[in-house]
């Protein structure tokens, strides 16, 4: 999953594309045991921590595979949202393991800064070296759906990432062959595992705040109120809920006070406001509660949040 916020929504992946997915899944997790094997081996910790970028490349493309094939998945009756929240799930557990070994890596890389061992630079020019190749390859593989999926792209910036940490471990395996700079591998480890803990860091925020039901950071509720209040014959609007459910989906409900209209004019102001949030605001999903009596008037039993939203007025519930 991409870090940045983004309001279109992921088109499912073709059975041309899957395949592509499921070829670059297998390429890279080949490399990833070879990364993991050739840097034991080697002694290096630099490609150590190149395999464990290259394994996270792996679960993310994972991910997106098994998000693709399950979120096509109806609504059910035990899950009434469906399913797309597999890839928020699947991304989250991804991102605390790897910054659990990212983390792991950076001690080890101190220590061995302090007490710098041989490596064998042959073998981690060799595996380094098939290593980029086959990045080189996976690129090639998904640059065409990288074009049109917003999932596919975010996989494809990483392996592009995972790549030049390749290039540095192969700058450091040559200048280890040539100049015996053992201390070059702890320092690329280290280099390496802190670009995947600050990466994973900002994407595991996002994750939590869509499972958190935060509100998308590039939608302004009070906008969004004030447009609702410009139409004719709406005279507030209140118990504003706004919510992503993927990252590149937003839900909102909300009770709208309306004048002494008609039945028929109700639903025309209804049909208004839902095509202000579709086309102003890209809110495809919007639940909206009519009211003709206000919320603090006794006889209005429809606001059931009343109390609560009393309480929490002062922290910017409308």
């Amino acid at each position: 999953m991409s870090h940045h916020h983004h309001s279109h929504h992921h088109p499912h992946p073709t059975e041309t594309s899957e395949t592509r997915l499921i070829w670059s899944i297998l390429l890279n997790l080949i490399i990833t045991v070879a990364e993991i094997i050739g840097g034991i081996v080697s002694g290096s910790l630099a490609l150590l921590s190149d395999a464990v970028h290259n394994l996270s490349d792996t679960a993310s493309l994972g991910v997106s595979l098994f998000a693709a094939k399950i979120s096509k998945r109806s609504a059910d009756a035990d899950k009434t949202f469906g399913y797309h929240r597999a890839e928020i799930i699947g991304a989250f557990a991804n991102l605390i393991v790897l910054i659990l070994i990212a983390g792991w890596l950076i001690v080890e890389s101190v220590q061995r800064f302090l007490n710098p061992s041989p490596v064998d630079a042959p073998v981690m020019l060799g595996v380094a070296s098939i290593g980029l190749l086959a990045n080189i390859l996976t690129a090639a593989l998904l640059w065409r759906d990288s074009q049109h999926s917003l999932n596919i792209r975010s996989a494809y910036l990483h392996i592009v990432t995972d790549a030049l940490s390749s290039v540095g471990v192969i700058v450091g395996g040559l200048l280890i062959w040539r100049f015996d700079w053992f201390i070059v591998d702890p320092i690329l480890c280290a280099v390496i595992s802190a670009y995947i803990l600050y990466h994973s860091g900002l994407m595991l925020t996002e994750t939590v705040n869509i499972l958190m039901d935060s509100s998308p950071d590039d939608v302004d509720i009070e906008m969004i109120r004030q447009d609702v209040i410009s139409i004719d014959g709406v005279s507030d609007m209140h118990h504003i809920h706004l919510w992503r459910r993927t990252e590149s989906m937003t839900a909102m409900e909300a009770h709208v006070l309306v004048q002494s209209v008609s039945i028929e004019r109700m639903e025309d102001i209804k049909r208004e406001i839902k095509s202000v949030l579709l086309t102003k605001y890209n809110l495809a999903h919007s639940t909206l509660e009519m009211e003709f009596t206000p919320c603090d008037e006794p006889e209005n039993d429809d606001c059931y949040e009343k109390d609560t939203t009393e309480r929490m007025s002062e922290g910017g519930e409308f």
